[in-house]
Formats: structure tokens, C-alpha cells, sequence
């Protein structure tokens, strides 16, 4: 995953972390703090889907763009494209943004509105290229636009308003999920709280108490 967005033009200074518990202190401590997003995996079930078509029921479609944009999301429109959408979510929102390198593809999307922005994707010969490197440089294939994927990935951002928002290529825009104080980031107890704990409490419920996910975190190199 920072192969992927380095090779999109953001700042080596930013790496993303594995989180390996989200109530222990002793594991929460080995990532690197300010944690500027957080991407969670999770495999598709109907309680996800289910809860997804209530929620976007009533909403309009987004279509924002521009300077007056809180957060910048991509509609995804290629088919097992969660990942990338995901990982553009977590680079270009919040203090991540501020890290982008100009003249890239991360860059030229910002002031486009999300139609153009998906077709943008769509098109784009550094995004295929990103992706392919960065599959042949892991031990696991990439899968195809025609094979049955069922993980999902949802980005959950800190903006500079201290919002807290939850990004899904998949719905019908931006989710905010709540404020945040000055000091506290993506990983602290507060947005895990509206962000994480509250989407995977729902989902064990609706599993009968399965839950299966992993957690990555933008946040300052190690290196």
C-alpha cells in the first residue's frame, strides 16, 4: 500500500501501519502518531449492504468540488477498484494532503467534480501503472475487473475542519461522521468510536457475532 501511494506522488515522509488492536494500549502504541486516516478491509455481507442502501436512500449524489470542498472522494466506477479508491480516500484528505507532490495525477484531480474525476481514473496510465508495479512488487496477484472480489476497503478521515468522515467509492458521497477535537487524530478514542468501532459493532451484530477485518493507518514514516 505505500509503494502504491508514493509511486502516486505522496510524500515519503507518510507510510501506512499496520493497527493490530483497537482497545489495547500496548498495541495501539507502536503507531506512529499523528494518524492522519485509517483504511478498513472488511469482506462484503449482506448487513454491510443492507445497512449501505438505507443509509443512501434519502441522500442526493454528491457533487462537489473546488476550493469549498471539506474532503475530496472519488466515485469508483472500475470494477475491483475498492483498494486504489481507498488508498486515494486516505492520500488525498486531511494533513495527507498537504504531502502531495505537485504535477501528478493525485493533484489534477482535486478540482474536478466526481464524474470527471472517476473518468479521470478511468483513463489514467499512471494509475494502471501505480497499480501493476505495485502488484508485482507483493506476493499476491491483483485480481482481474471480471473476478468475483468480495473484500471491501472504507477510508475514515480527519479534514481540517476536524470532521471525521468516512469515504466509500461506492456510496452516494462523503459520510460525516462527526466532530473531532484539535488534538485528537483518526486513530484516537473518539473516532474510533463514530468511525470504526461503531461500523464493526453493526457488522458482528448483524453476523451473529463473526467479524473478520484489518486495519491499516496513514501516519508519520518510521523509515
Amino acid at each position: 500500500m505505500t509503494k502504491l501511494v508514493h509511486k502516486l506522488g505522496l510524500s515519503p515522509s507518510l507510510a501506512f501501519h499496520d493497527v493490530y488492536s483497537l482497545d489495547d494500549p500496548s498495541l495501539l502504541a507502536f503507531v506512529p502518531r499523528p494518524v492522519y486516516a485509517l483504511l478498513l478491509v472488511f469482506p462484503v455481507t449482506p448487513t454491510y449492504e443492507k445497512a449501505r442502501a438505507a443509509e443512501d436512500a434519502p441522500l442526493s449524489e454528491y457533487n462537489t468540488s473546488g476550493p469549498e470542498e471539506e474532503v475530496i472522494w472519488f466515485r469508483q466506477t472500475i470494477r475491483n477498484a475498492c483498494g486504489m479508491m481507498g488508498l486515494l480516500h486516505c492520500a488525498c484528505n486531511g494533513g495527507a494532503r498537504e504531502m502531495i507532490e505537485l504535477a501528478n495525477l493525485i493533484t489534477s484531480a482535486l478540482p474536478l467534480d466526481p464524474t470527471s474525476r472517476a473518468h479521470l481514473l478511468e483513463t489514467s496510465p499512471n494509475i494502471a501503472k501505480a497499480h501493476a508495479s505495485a502488484a508485482a512488487g507483493g506476493d499476491t496477484a491483483a485480481p482481474s475487473a471480471e473476478a468475483d472480489v468480495d473484500l471491501h476497503f472504507v477510508a475514515f478521515v480527519k479534514s481540517a475542519e476536524n470532521n471525521l468522515w468516512e469515504l466509500d467509492g461506492r456510496r452516494k458521497g462523503p459520510l460525516n461522521r462527526g466532530q473531532l477535537r484539535d488534538e485528537e487524530d483518526a486513530l484516537s478514542e473518539n473516532a474510533l468510536d463514530l468511525g470504526v468501532r461503531r461500523f464493526l459493532k453493526r457488522e458482528e451484530e448483524g453476523q451473529g457475532g463473526e467479524l473478520r477485518f484489518s486495519l491499516v493507518a496513514l501516519a508519520p514514516s518510521m523509515d
